[in-house]
């Protein structure tokens, strides 16, 4: 069906230019009416220069051409151009339209320029247009879209005639800010408004239910859709999967979609990342060859879902198999695509393969050397995403972004290496992001674990004289404890307090870790039990550990036994480990032994396990169990690691 759509549309078009000929023959390309008409034919046909050539030869310009240009730029993403030329409509005294006011609120939307959106909401409300239900529908996406709830909510309520699109529109920006309970309280308002939900509506709704994983809503919502008759529908179909898949239905998906009597390619997207989610590479697979047998090509977002089942369960096989197709099917210089392959590939740590992919694709933009790099760094390849840093410093004209930056800089602290570190600082500080939080608390965190805590407080102090973020925070009292400043850590959690910053479980990490090594039980004990009752804030496993090592050091082995056995998590190696050093330090052998029993029926290849055990049971005297565990320990081959350093060359 592709190929007749691409010949009529180049038809068209061939059409369209003979037309426009005529025109200028006839001189009548000069002519409002001709020429608005010739830029919307353009526009459609994403031919935007042309539109431009056109607007630019009318000389008695009227509304409707200046409403043809905005089209132009809007509908083919030059929402800028478009802004532009709301302004000199205004310089030129031209009363704006209803047309001409969706057009110029949609360009600020697109453009996340709010502040030019609120001065056409005046405009909108100094030219008495909010009557105009269309318009306050752009105004309420366009709040939506920049982050204001509230005043969306508000002109929503100031619609007097609310039609489908303006319920839709509110359902759409509660259901992007997941707003599960208000989204579906608008919903059933808009039943009992008198307005029936469309495709539009139902499809939000279900894509809501899948993200919260909400299933009882969400088949509730499939069986109304199925009522109305819109299950069938593509638009509905697609989310009706999509919402199965992320609630775990997977099997109901699959027998659903083998149902439908009519597929498209966004249909077998989804129920290929439906699998993709539950890891189930080789029905990915089946599912992929079955999309080609039935005649389906795969498009720009099909690859990156079948790609992305093979990352997660590390399905060396078959990825080769995607790449050949990729190929083959000319996707090979798409970014979306190359960028998933590259993290596959970076998954399985093939590196020679990343950068193959790299050279393929040709010239790669910002954000794919970003996701790129960021692949590299996840999977331990410190040395490889350094390189690739080095490589896109050499390719891309761009400087990097704080995202670029603040991943280069963990691999940095990751491998401790102090000289690249204060040379990404320089490039931070010519790019101009030190003052930026997310790079700030990047670079505390090199310094930090490069040894230079100075440096780390000087970017802290630096950065906190323009923003006070919970993050930043973290990081500094993380780096004050892992250096064993404890009267700092201690000192700037106060301060935390006393500016009313909302901490976080990394946040007591930090401190508790602080009161165990000052030994101060009941201070760690008390900040532990803060968490929940004075900060809303749910303990992890990080923070169970901290108590449990709080309470070993200081002796206290029984009770830390009585916290482990009553979290709210199965308990894992390091924790027990924790209580086996209180054990040893203090002399429960009893308890040690436990604590060692259960590490090693956890992690059986734990060799420092086995030497603490058999050190416990040899200073006890218990010659013959210390035998029995080193033994046990050779039987099991498990050898003790050998430690080593490195150092920056």
């Amino acid at each position: 069906m592709r190929a007749p759509c691409c010949q009529s549309a180049v038809a068209n078009a061939r059409l369209g230019l003979s037309v426009h000929g005529l025109a200028v023959k006839a001189g009548l390309d000069a002519n409002p009416y001709v020429g608005s008409s010739l830029m919307l034919m353009y526009a459609r046909h994403g031919r935007t220069a042309a539109a431009e050539h056109v607007f630019a030869g009318i000389v008695f310009r009227d509304l409707a051409c200046w409403n043809a240009m905005l089209e132009a730029y809007i509908s083919n993403g030059y929402a800028c151009d478009a802004m532009r030329t709301v302004v000199q409509l205004h310089r030129c005294g031209i009363t704006p339209d209803v047309f001409t006011n969706i057009s110029a609120v949609k360009a600020s939307s697109i453009n996340s320029e709010l502040n030019f959106g609120r001065q056409l909401h005046g405009l909108v409300i100094h030219n008495r247009f909010e009557s105009s239900t269309s318009v306050m529908n752009a105004l309420v996406d366009m709040y939506f879209r920049a982050g204001q709830q509230d005043m969306a909510i508000a002109i929503f309520g100031k619609i007097r005639q609310k039609d489908t699109v303006s319920w839709n529109t509110v359902i759409s920006g509660l259901a992007n800010d997941e707003e599960v309970k208000a989204a579906t309280d608008c919903f059933v308002d808009m039943s009992l408004y008198g307005c029936k939900p469309n495709q539009v509506t139902l499809s939000v709704m279900l894509r809501l239910c899948g993200a919260k994983e909400n299933t009882s809503l969400g088949l509730q919502i499939f069986g109304l859709a199925y009522r109305h008759g819109y299950s069938e529908k593509l638009l509905v179909a697609n989310a009706v999967i999509n919402m199965l898949s992320r609630c775990g239905l997977l099997h109901s998906a699959y027998g659903f979609f083998s149902n439908l009597s009519v597929r498209n390619i966004m249909t077998w997207n989804e129920m290929i990342a439906g699998y993709g989610l539950h890891s189930s590479s080789e029905d990915v697979m089946k599912l992929f060859r079955s999309l080609l047998c039935f005649g389906s090509k795969p498009d720009e977002f099909t690859y990156p879902a079948v790609l992305s089942a093979f990352q997660q369960a590390h399905d060396s096989r078959n990825h080769e198999q995607i790449h050949a197709c990729i190929l083959k099917h000319g996707f090979a210089s798409c970014q979306f695509v190359s960028t998933s392959l590259i993290k596959v590939k970076a998954t399985l740590g093939s590196v020679h393969g990343s950068l193959k992919v790299i050279e393929d694709t040709g010239k790669m933009d910002l954000v794919s050397w970003g996701v790129t790099i960021s692949a590299f760094l996840k999977h331990g390849l410190n040395d490889e995403a350094l390189y690739l840093f080095t490589l896109f410093r050499d390719e891309c004209t761009q400087e990097p972004d704080e995202f670029i930056l603040a991943t280069i800089l963990n691999a940095c602290a990751n491998a401790a290496l102090i000289g690249q570190c204060r040379c990404i600082h320089s490039l931070v500080v010519r790019a101009g992001y030190s003052k930026h939080f997310c790079v700030a608390s990047a670079l505390v965190d090199a310094y930090a674990k490069c040894g230079d805590v100075t440096a780390a407080e000087s970017v802290f102090t630096d950065v906190s004289l323009v923003t006070n973020d919970t993050i930043l925070y973290n990081t500094v009292l993380t780096a004050y404890a892992n250096h064993g400043l404890i009267h700092q850590v201690l000192r700037l959690y106060r301060e935390m307090e006393e500016l009313q910053l909302a901490p976080t479980p990394a946040t007591f990490v930090a401190v508790i870790s602080a009161c165990s090594h000052l030994g101060q039980v009941e201070e760690g004990k008390l900040l532990f039990s803060s968490m929940l009752f004075a900060h809303g804030v749910h303990p992890t496993r990080a923070n169970y550990s901290c108590l449990v090592d709080l309470l070993a050091r200081k002796g206290l082995v029984s009770e830390a036994k009585d916290v482990i056995e009553a979290m709210p998590f199965q308990p894992w190696p390091a924790v027990w480990r924790s209580l086996m050093n209180g054990c040893r330090i203090h002399g429960n052998k009893e308890l040690g032994v436990l604590a060692a029993e259960q590490i090693l029926r956890m992690a059986p290849s734990s060799d420092g396990t086995y030497v603490s055990l058999s050190n416990a049971y040899a200073g006890d005297g218990d010659w013959t169990s210390a035998e029995e565990t080193r033994r046990m320990m050779a039987e099991n081959k498990v050898q003790k690691v050998q430690a080593y350093s490195s150092v920056e060359i």
